[in-house]
C-alpha cells in the first residue's frame, strides 16, 4: 500500500479563481478532500493514488498543450486488462470515481450561486440583475405606468413542462442525498457556523457522498413510464410546489415597492407541464392506460403534500373562540363536515374543542384523505378545497389573525389554485400519421393518407359536425380513440387544465390539426358541443417551419375549425421543433427557420385576429435549442413573446435548473423577468435589421449545405457515425421509456435528435452544434467584412445568442479527444473512414473557431466568460480519463459483436458519467 496523495488540490491551483469565488473554491477542495477520503476508504490508499495519478496526467495535458498520447498510455496502465470481471469492476470504480468529483464540483458551483443570490440581496438595493426586483426597477424607470403593468399581469404565464429524457435520470434516492450535502454546505454558506457545527456538517457531507458510492446510479432494469414519472414528480412536487408561493410573493413584493400606489392582484402566473405519460410520439409504452396512470399518480402526489401543510397548519392555528372571534362561515363549514365525516368526528381531541380554525383543518385533512381513496366524502373539484382555504382566510383576514397564521394559509392557497388535483398539466402528444392511420381504418379507406390535404380536410369537416365513422377493430384506431374516450373521462375529475395541448408532431396542413378534432368527435371527447382541448401543431423541420405560415393561413380560414378556435378564446397554440429542424439542417439553418416563422406567425396573428402562443420545443444542448432562457426571450422576435412562454425542460436541465429550491427560484425569476422585458419593453424597431436578415438568410443557405453534404449527403456518414460515436451504447441504455429510433430503419434520419446529439456529445465533438458554421461565417467575414459581424453580433440579440451558444459549446469540445473516438472507424467495410472524414470535420471546427474568435476580437474562447470557463477547467481532469476508457472498452465490445454485457455495464457508465460532466448533452 502507497501513501495516498492529498487529493482535490492541483486544478485548484492551475484554475485562478476570482476574488469573489474564494468560498467557492474552499468548498471544491473541502468536497474534493472528503471524495478522496471515502475512495481510500471504500477502495483502498492505492485505488485513490492511482485516480490522482490519472487526474494529473489529464490536468498535465491540458495545462501543458501535451499530446492526448500522453493520458492515453496512463489510462492503459491502469486498466491493461478488462477481460475478467475484477477488472471491469476497477474499471467500473475509476469511472464512478471521477464522476463523484466533478459530482461535487456542480454541487459547490450551484450552492456557490445561492451565495451570491444573497450576497446581491444583502447589498445595495437587493436586487439581484435579472431577477424580479431589477427587471420591475427598470421597466418602472422607462416609464412603464402601472396600467400597462395591470393590463398585462392576466395574460402574463409562465409553463415550465417537464418532459422524459434519456440522457440523465438521477436516482431519487440519490436525489435526495444531493440535497442533504446541499443543506450542509448551504448552513454555513457565509462561514458562520462554529467549530463544533462545521464538523457535524463535514460528517453529514461524508455520510450522504458515501452512501451515494454504495448506490448503483442506475437502476438494473429499463424504467417504465411510472419510473420517469416518479423521476419527474420529485421536481414538482419536493421543490417546486414549496418555491411556487415564495416566488409570487417576491413578485408581489417588487410590484408593490415599485408601484405603491396601485392597487394590483398577482394571478397565477406559474403553471407546470408534463410529457411523461402523455407522450404518444414513437413510444409504444404511452397511451391511454400511462395517461389515467400518471394522473393517478399527480394527484396522489399533491393530496399529500396538501396534506402535509395541513398538517401543519393544524399545530398552527390554535386560536380560541374564547380569544378571538371566527367567521360563522367557518363554523357553519365545521358542522357540515362534522355530519359528512362523521368517523373523522370521532377522532377531533375534546380539549380543542374550542379551536375552530384547527377542527376545520383536521376534517379538511379527513376529506383530502376521502378523495384520494374515492369515498363519498371527497372533494368534488379543487375548487371545493381551495374554498375551504379561503373561509380560512377571509375569517383570519377579519380578525386581526393576519400575523397568527394568514401567510402560511395564503401560501396554500396560492399552491390549490396552481396545482389543483393535478399537479402539472398533462401534455398529450402523438404523430401524424398515427392519426392518418386511425382514421383509414375508420373509414375503411386504405388510400386516406396520401389524399390530398384538401380531400381529407372535405371529409373531417363531416366527422366533426356529426357524420359517423364506421366501426373497426384495428388496434391503432382503438388505441387512438381510447386516449380521446380516457380524456373524457377524466377531466371531469380532475379539472379543466387537468390537459395540456394535444400536440401533432410532424404537422404539414390544415387537415392534421383537424384529424384530431375529428378522433376526439368519435371518441367522445366532447364538452358543450366543442372539443376541450387545444390543438397544437408542431412544426420540426426546416421546410415545415417554412411552410408553418401557409399551414396556419389555411387552417384559420377553415370554418370548422374557427369555430373551435371561438370556443378556446381564439388562441392558438403553436409548438417549435428546435430538435429536429436543427439534425435536419443544422444550428444556423434551424435558429433562422425559427425565427422567420415567428416573425410570419406572429404577423399573421395580428391579421386574423387569433393570439398566438408559441410553445418551444428546446433540449438541453444547444443544437437542441439549449441555453440560457432569459437570452433567447429577449432575442425573439418583437411581439412573439406577448406575456406568454411555454418551453420544455428536459433531462440534465431539469436537474441544473430545479434540483434545488434556490436555483429553482432564480431561473423562474429570471424567466419571468425576461417575458416582462420582451413584453413591455421589447427592443424599438432596428433600421439595420433588414440588411441583418439578408445576411443570416445567406449564412443559413451555406451552413445548411455544408451540413447537409457531410451529414445527409455523404455515402459514408452513417457508417462513420456509428463507429465514431458511443451510439450503439446508447441505443442499450436503461434510463428511457422511449425507443432511440422512430420505427425500425436504420441511419440517420431514423434516429432521434436526443440520442443524434447526445452521440456527438459523448465523443467530445459537439460537431451537431458547430459543424457548417464555420464554413458559413468565413464567407460572410470575406463578403461583409468582420465589422459588420461584429456590430450584428453587438446589437442584434438574435446572432449575438447564436455566436455565444456555439463558443460555448467549442469551448467545450475536444478535437484531441474526438480523434480517439474517430480512429475507431479506422477499420470498416467502407474503408478507413477515419482518414476520409475526421481532416474535414476538424478543419471545419478550426474554422468555426477562427470565425468566432475573429467576430469576438478575442484570442481564446469564452475569454468574456471567466466563470463559465473556470467551471469546464474544473471538470476536465474528470471527464477526460473517463472519455479515454470509454474508446478503450467501446473497441474491446464491438471486436467481440457486441456480445459481452459485462463489457457493456461498464460502458453505460461512462456514457452517464460524460454526461454528467460535461452538461448540455441532449
Amino acid at each position: 500500500m502507497t501513501d495516498a496523495p492529498e487529493p482535490s488540490e492541483e486544478p485548484l491551483r492551475t484554475v485562478a479563481f476570482a476574488a469573489t469565488d474564494t468560498l467557492l473554491r474552499e468548498d471544491v477542495k473541502l468536497l474534493g478532500a472528503l471524495v478522496g477520503e471515502i475512495l481510500a476508504e471504500q477502495r483502498g490508499s492505492d485505488f485513490l493514488a492511482e485516480v490522482e495519478r490519472l487526474r494529473r496526467s489529464a490536468i498535465g495535458r491540458r495545462e501543458n498543450a501535451a499530446p492526448v498520447s500522453e493520458l492515453v498510455d496512463a489510462l492503459a496502465s491502469s486498466t491493461a486488462d478488462l477481460r475478467h470481471a475484477t477488472d471491469l469492476q476497477h474499471a467500473s470504480d475509476l469511472v464512478r470515481a471521477f464522476s463523484t468529483y466533478f459530482q461535487a464540483v456542480n454541487l459547490a458551483e450551484r450552492v456557490h450561486r445561492i451565495r451570491r443570490r444573497r450576497e446581491h440581496e444583502r447589498a445595495g438595493d437587493g436586487a439581484q440583475p435579472g431577477g424580479l426586483r431589477d427587471v420591475v426597477g427598470r421597466l418602472a424607470k422607462q416609464g412603464v405606468g402601472a396600467d400597462e403593468v395591470k393590463a398585462l399581469l392576466p395574460r402574463l404565464r409562465i409553463e415550465p413542462v417537464f418532459t422524459a429524457h434519456p440522457t440523465e435520470a438521477v436516482r431519487r434516492v440519490l436525489l435526495h442525498k444531493e440535497h442533504q450535502i446541499v443543506a450542509a454546505l448551504v448552513a454555513d454558506i457565509d462561514r458562520g457556523r462554529t467549530p463544533a457545527e462545521r464538523r457535524a456538517d463535514r460528517e453529514r457531507i461524508r455520510l450522504a457522498l458515501t452512501a451515494s458510492w454504495q448506490t448503483a446510479e442506475a437502476a438494473t432494469a429499463k424504467p417504465s413510464v411510472a419510473d420517469e414519472f416518479e423521476h419527474v414528480g420529485f421536481y414538482l412536487s419536493e421543490v417546486l410546489y414549496r418555491v411556487l408561493p415564495v416566488f409570487h410573493e417576491a413578485f408581489d413584493e417588487a410590484l408593490r415597492e415599485h408601484y405603491p400606489d396601485a392597487s394590483m392582484e398577482l394571478p397565477d402566473v406559474l403553471g407546470f407541464g408534463s410529457w411523461v405519460g402523455g407522450d404518444m410520439d414513437g413510444n409504444p409504452n404511452v397511451g391511454a392506460a400511462t395517461i389515467a396512470a400518471t394522473l393517478a399518480s399527480q394527484r396522489a402526489l399533491v393530496l399529500a403534500a396538501y396534506r402535509r401543510d395541513l398538517d401543519a397548519l393544524g399545530e398552527l392555528l390554535s386560536q380560541s373562540q374564547a380569544r378571538v372571534e371566527v367567521d360563522a362561515a367557518v363554523l357553519a363549514r365545521i358542522d357540515e363536515y362534522r355530519a359528512l365525516l362523521p368517523a373523522a368526528t370521532e377522532r377531533l381531541h375534546p380539549r380543542h374543542a374550542d379551536m375552530p380554525y384547527r377542527n376545520l383543518v383536521n376534517l379538511m385533512v379527513a376529506r383530502l384523505w376521502a378523495t384520494s381513496h374515492d369515498e363519498p366524502a371527497a372533494y368534488p373539484d379543487a375548487a371545493a378545497f381551495e374554498a375551504d382555504i379561503g373561509l380560512i382566510a377571509t375569517s383570519l383576514q377579519a380578525h386581526r389573525g393576519e400575523h397568527a397564521g394568514g401567510f402560511a394559509v395564503r401560501r396554500l392557497q396560492r399552491r390549490a389554485r396552481s396545482f389543483g388535483f393535478h399537479l402539472a398539466s398533462l401534455d398529450l402528444r402523438q404523430d401524424s400519421a398515427v392519426h392518418d392511420a386511425a382514421l383509414a381504418a375508420l373509414l375503411g379507406d386504405d388510400q386516406w393518407p396520401t389524399r390530398s390535404a384538401g380531400d381529407r380536410a372535405t371529409r373531417l369537416h363531416g366527422l366533426i359536425e356529426g357524420d359517423q365513422a364506421a366501426a373497426s377493430d384495428d388496434a391503432t384506431a382503438m388505441s387512438t380513440l381510447d386516449v380521446f374516450r380516457t380524456v373524457a373521462e377524466l377531466r371531469p375529475r380532475y379539472g379543466e387544465r387537468v390537459f395540456g395541448p394535444y400536440i401533432i408532431s410532424m404537422s404539414r396542413s390544415a387537415a392534421d390539426a383537424l384529424a384530431v378534432l375529428a378522433l376526439a368527435r368519435i371518441g367522445g371527447c366532447v364538452e358543450a358541443g366543442q372539443v376541450p382541448l387545444d390543438v397544437a401543431p408542431l412544426f420540426e423541420t426546416v421546410d415545415d417551419l417554412d411552410a408553418a405560415p401557409a399551414t396556419l393561413r389555411e387552417l384559420f380560414a377553415d370554418p370548422v375549425y374557427r369555430r373551435h378556435l371561438a370556443a378556446r378564446g381564439n388562441r392558438q397554440v403553436v409548438m417549435l421543433g428546435y430538435s429536429d429542424s436543427a439534425k435536419d439542417g443544422g444550428i444556423v439553418a434551424s435558429r433562422w427557420a425559427l425565427q422567420r416563422t415567428q416573425i410570419a406567425l406572429t404577423e399573421l396573428a395580428r391579421d386574423s385576429g387569433v393570439r398566438i402562443a408559441f410553445f418551444h420545443g428546446r433540449g438541453g444542448s444547444v443544437s437542441r435549442g439549449g441555453g440560457k432562457t432569459e437570452r433567447a426571450v429577449i432575442a425573439a422576435p418583437r411581439g412573439s413573446v406577448d406575456g406568454f412562454l411555454r418551453l420544455t425542460e428536459q433531462g440534465e436541465v431539469i436537474h441544473r435548473k430545479y434540483g434545488i429550491r434556490a436555483l429553482a427560484l432564480r431561473n423562474l425569476e429570471q424567466t419571468t423577468g425576461a417575458v416582462l422585458r420582451a413584453t413591455l419593453r421589447p427592443r424599438p424597431p432596428e433600421p439595420r435589421e433588414a440588411h441583418w436578415r439578408g445576411i443570416a438568410a445567406q449564412l443559413a443557405l451555406d451552413a445548411r449545405a455544408h451540413y447537409r453534404a457531410l451529414v445527409h449527403e455523404h455515402p459514408d456518414f452513417a457508417a462513420y457515425f456509428r463507429a465514431a460515436t458511443p451510439i450503439d451504447v446508447i441505443e442499450r441504455l436503461r434510463i428511457g421509456s422511449r425507443p432511440s429510433k422512430r420505427g425500425n430503419k436504420g441511419g440517420v434520419e431514423s434516429l432521434r435528435a436526443i440520442p443524434w446529439v447526445f452521440s456527438w456529445a459523448q465523443n467530445r465533438s459537439g460537431l451537431t452544434a458547430w459543424y457548417g458554421v464555420g464554413t458559413a461565417l468565413e464567407r460572410a467575414l470575406q463578403q461583409h467584412g468582420r465589422d459588420t459581424l461584429a456590430e450584428m453580433a453587438r446589437d442584434w440579440p438574435f446572432f449575438g445568442t447564436l455566436v455565444d451558444d456555439v463558443e460555448m459549446v467549442l469551448a467545450k469540445s475536444d478535437p484531441g479527444i474526438f480523434e480517439c473516438y474517430s480512429r475507431l472507424a479506422t477499420q470498416l467495410p467502407e474503408g478507413d473512414l477515419h482518414a476520409r472524414l475526421y481532416p474535414g470535420i476538424k478543419a471545419e471546427f478550426e474554422r468555426t473557431r477562427a470565425a468566432i474568435l475573429a467576430i469576438k476580437e478575442e484570442s481564446e474562447l469564452l475569454a468574456h466568460d471567466p466563470r463559465l470557463s473556470q467551471s469546464i477547467r474544473l471538470r476536465n481532469p474528470y471527464i477526460d480519463p473517463i472519455s479515454l476508457l470509454q474508446v478503450d472498452l467501446l473497441a474491446r465490445w464491438r471486436a467481440g459483436d457486441r456480445e459481452d454485457d459485462a463489457l457493456l455495464q461498464v460502458l453505460m457508465a461512462t456514457v452517464n458519467g460524460i454526461a454528467a460532466g460535461i452538461q448540455n448533452t441532449g
